[in-house]
């Protein structure tokens, strides 16, 4: 059931089986036998490109589970068997590494590099279970381990916090990793997942009125200044920096990338990101757009999709929208490199307003794309960026502001007014804009998150720690608005239209969130079988 072991929580220390244990006495002898079997952990990360578990996208095949609130009970998971995989091989490396004759420094910084991946594949069960059992050791057929209970969440983020303390302590600096090491984890990498758990759990703590909450905001603030301190800089193109453009050691924006093959005439390792894109299977939704400020940098809706009290003169009613384009006009200029417009060049010529690609919004997704990585079926090559600089700004940016309910004028031109400066983006959020536009401080800072993390696989896990997956979730999602003349050859009757002629993708009354239940994922059910009951089903799954 479980590919890991004990519970130990002072560092990343480890006990160890004897060395009679093991039969692989010819290997963890050199740096070589350390960098093998590290490379392991590179080749188990997973890319997750398509993500429509919230609101923001919805994929060709149909609705959601998770989104729609329909998720059964299952009895098998790879959002959790594949995670103790990736801890196995970590914990692995830890045990079976002492072996080999290197120095200490190059003995913990692959020791290191096996933290950070084991603290990476914890963050992400801890994000969907909660409570899961700790296993820092590998097990046999017999190990007493294989039936043990979860390990309370707190205990767990402890951890974390211990394996990504120890990976910062002997991972090499962006600075000093060669430009051939490129893709390996450096110090950043492991500050920027400290400070992505540490807003995490304090913003899940915060707003669940739990105690505790505070301590790990103030870690993701110290992480994130850590890693602001390191030199990175923004990427000068955000379009550029999801194709080939924004690969390679000369962009320092790029913290954790996953791999893949150096082009599509030498695949190593391909997927499908562009082909998925055209066929729809991440579909923006209006829901989405409705985020993205106007020019003049006011909203007109709040990132649960309710108008605001204040609304940009730029934006034109639903119902009197006159074109497809017309929700694209006068925007962000991330707007622009999130979705096509009519007209523009796409997927394969001029976009023309369809559904018949299964993009059920009728939007078409543009971050990411490129004709390139479209050519080949199976043979895209453009690295998938898992952390990067910006998250890491608009980071530092709410936790600052929720550890006091408010943040300086020169904290947010550190973080957020640095993204909108890369997007040539003029107006500024400060202090006296929101004031004087009788704004939401928080509202704006969430606002900037979802904008320009669009597309990239954050909007669930924001709605979960923010508490508003109940209010964002159950509402109709939308997409575009149907105007005859932008939709040749088809007909209203191939939609449902809402009372604004606004395709609904999906019905509201289709859709629900249960806050008593679906905040966590339900456990897999074998697990609960195979520890003898010791593993217990999360509230109101049973």
């Amino acid at each position: 059931m479980f590919l890991a072991g004990v519970v130990v929580l002072a560092s990343c220390k480890i006990d160890r089986f004897p060395e009679s244990e093991y039969t692989d006495v010819q290997f963890w002898n050199t740096e070589s036998d350390l960098i093998n079997a590290a490379n392991r952990m590179y080749q188990q990360l997973d890319a997750g490109w398509i993500d429509n578990r919230a609101d923001d996208a919805v994929n060709q095949s149909g609705p959601n589970q998770v989104s729609n609130g329909s998720v059964a009970l299952p009895n098998t998971s790879g959002e959790w068997n594949d995670r103790y995989d990736e801890i196995f091989t970590a914990n692995n490396i830890l045990i079976k590494s002492d072996k080999a004759q290197v120095t200490e420094a190059i003995l913990n910084r692959y020791k290191g590099e096996a933290c950070f991946f084991r603290a990476y594949a914890y963050s992400q069960l801890v994000k969907r279970y909660g409570d899961v059992p700790l296993l820092l050791i590998t097990l046999d057929f017999n190990s007493p381990e294989l039936k043990m209970a979860r390990t309370p969440r707190a205990q767990v983020m402890e951890q974390i916090y211990a394996d990504l303390d120890f990976a910062a302590q002997w991972l090499p600096t962006r600075a000093a990793l060669p430009a051939t090491q490129y893709g390996r984890v450096t110090k950043s990498t492991a500050w920027a997942l400290k400070a992505r758990m540490g807003l995490y759990e304090g913003t899940r703590l915060k707003f669940s009125n739990e105690a505790g909450w505070q301590a790990h905001l103030q870690a993701a603030v110290t992480a994130a200044e850590n890693v602001m301190a390191a030199g990175h800089v923004l990427f000068p193109s955000f379009n550029g920096l999801f194709v080939q453009a924004g690969e390679g050691a000369a962009n320092t924006e790029n913290i954790l990338v996953k791999i893949f093959g150096v082009d599509n005439t030498n695949v190593i390792v391909g997927h499908n990101n562009s082909r998925d894109l055209e066929n729809g299977r991440m579909a923006p939704t209006r829901n989405l757009l409705r985020q993205f400020l106007y020019s003049d940098g006011l909203p007109a809706f709040t990132t649960e999709g309710n108008p605001t009290a204040t609304q940009s003169p730029l934006f034109v009613p639903e119902a009197d929208e006159p074109s497809y384009n017309t929700i694209l006009d006068n925007r962000d200029p991330r707007m622009a490199a999130t979705v096509f417009r009519s007209g523009e060049d796409a997927y394969k010529g001029p976009w023309v307003p369809t559904t018949s690609l299964g993009a059920r919004t009728g939007f078409a997704a543009k971050k990411g794309f490129n004709i390139i990585d479209q050519t080949i079926n199976g043979a895209a090559t453009v690295d998938r960026i898992l952390i990067r600089y910006g998250e890491v700004l608009l980071t530092f940016a709410e936790a600052k502001f929720e550890l006091n309910e408010s943040i300086s004028d020169a904290d947010l031109d550190l973080s957020i007014n640095r993204l909108r400066a890369r997007v040539a983006f003029p107006i500024k959020l400060t202090n006296d804009f929101v004031t004087t536009n009788s704004l939401d401080m928080r509202e704006e800072i969430r606002r900037e998150r979802t904008v320009e993390l669009a597309l990239e696989g954050f909007r669930y896990d924001d709605l979960i720690r923010w508490r508003k997956a109940e209010l964002a979730l159950p509402k109709d999602l939308l997409g575009a608005k149907y105007v005859e003349a932008d939709w040749p050859n088809t007909v209203p009757g191939n939609f449902l239209l809402n009372a604004d002629r606004v395709i609904i993708a999906e019905p509201s009354s289709n859709r629900t969130f249960r806050a008593n239940r679906d905040y966590l994922y339900p456990v897999p059910l074998n697990e609960i079988s195979l520890s003898d009951g010791n593993v217990v089903q999360n509230p109101n799954w049973q």
